[in-house]
């Protein structure tokens, strides 16, 4: 079998097959927040440092975290399969942790 070499004599790792396929883009942004029933302590820091500022009627601080990214897929579908796996998997303990998705389609 033959291995297909691009004009300069490096290996051609393009596939033949997938040369006319379009690919969306997708901006994906995961909000991820511990459990409820999972004891915060940056929040409760900082809802005491917001109070030692003067701030009054603080009742609730929990801390969490962000992450924006961007993807290419066939479809909204794919794409919002790919960021569950990554959420799930990777960006949230998911024993301790919850996270939810925002997925837009990039113009």
């Amino acid at each position: 079998m033959n291995t297909p070499t691009a004009p300069n004599g490096s290996l051609n790792c393009e596939d033949p097959h997938t040369r006319n396929v379009s690919v969306l883009r997708f901006v994906a942004r995961v909000q991820v927040q511990l459990r409820p029933s999972v004891l915060d302590p940056a929040g409760e820091a900082t809802k005491a440092a917001a109070n030692r500022l003067g701030i009054s009627g603080l009742q609730k601080l929990r801390i969490g975290k962000a992450i924006e990214l961007e993807l290419e897929a066939a479809n909204r579908e794919e794409a919002m399969a790919s960021v569950e796996l990554l959420s799930d998997r990777l960006l949230a303990n998911p024993v301790i942790e919850n996270w939810s998705v925002v997925l837009e389609q990039m113009e």
